[in-house]
């Protein structure tokens, strides 16, 4: 059997995740490269639709069980959200999602060209893009906005060549890029707004068919096989 093939992912991954890489002979190093923490926050305006664009800016608002009464007034709200897993967990939890995209620039379309009319407040993070809040403003779509959680960059030095780089956010672009060089390992991207961040760094970019960790690792198999 030829040696193993060594990569590095910027996210710690699940056992069934790793599993699959290295049952197709890849060696993984993996380490948290951002770090995610939920704030306290204040729900006194919430407008008549809610905007998610991540899974923990849904997690942050369910983790806050002293607003309970308040998060059961959220369900009764219509819900905009970004990603597969982000709709998966609000609606386990009892919320109505009305619109569900895999990209915020494709959830501004649809909201500034359909929905225009309607009032709406953004669930976010302190690094969050543009994207949604400007094109809002933009249309002049009533907005507002509250912080739920905060992400800190944790980078790490990786001590061993590798081949290739596993991406899963911008943050985490900027994170790895502030200990590391990019040579020649070639970069998978979990979706275009990730791979935007190294577009300056490396032109060794693939991007997953559908933006989730499961289609990444396999657009990293396919890539090495």
């Amino acid at each position: 059997m030829s040696d193993p093939i060594k990569i590095a992912s910027t996210k710690i991954l699940s056992s069934s995740q790793r599993e699959e890489l290295l049952n197709t002979n890849f060696e993984v190093y993996e380490a948290d490269f951002i770090k995610t923490t939920s704030i306290d926050f204040d729900l006194n305006t919430i407008n008549d639709n809610l905007i998610f664009t991540s899974q923990n800016a849904a997690q942050s608002v369910l983790l806050h069980s002293k607003h309970e009464d308040l998060i059961q007034k959220l369900r009764e709200k219509n819900v905009f959200c970004v990603g597969i897993k982000t709709k998966a967990l609000l609606e386990e939890n009892g919320f109505n999602i009305i619109v569900y995209v895999d990209y915020a620039s494709d959830l501004a379309e649809i909201i500034t060209l359909i929905y225009s009319n309607e009032s709406y407040t953004f669930f976010s993070g302190n690094l969050r893009k543009e994207t949604i809040p400007k094109a809002l403003k933009e249309a002049n779509i009533q907005l507002n906005e509250i912080q739920v959680y905060e992400t800190t960059l944790t980078p790490h030095k990786l001590e061993v060549p590798v081949e290739g780089l596993l991406f899963f956010s911008p943050s985490g672009v900027e994170s790895y890029l502030s200990e590391n060089k990019i040579k020649k390992e070639v970069c998978f991207c979990i979706g275009e707004t990730t791979a935007e961040a190294l577009a300056t760094v490396t032109k060794n970019i693939r991007i997953a068919e559908n933006p989730s960790i499961e289609d990444l690792i396999l657009e990293v198999i396919e890539e090495f096989k």
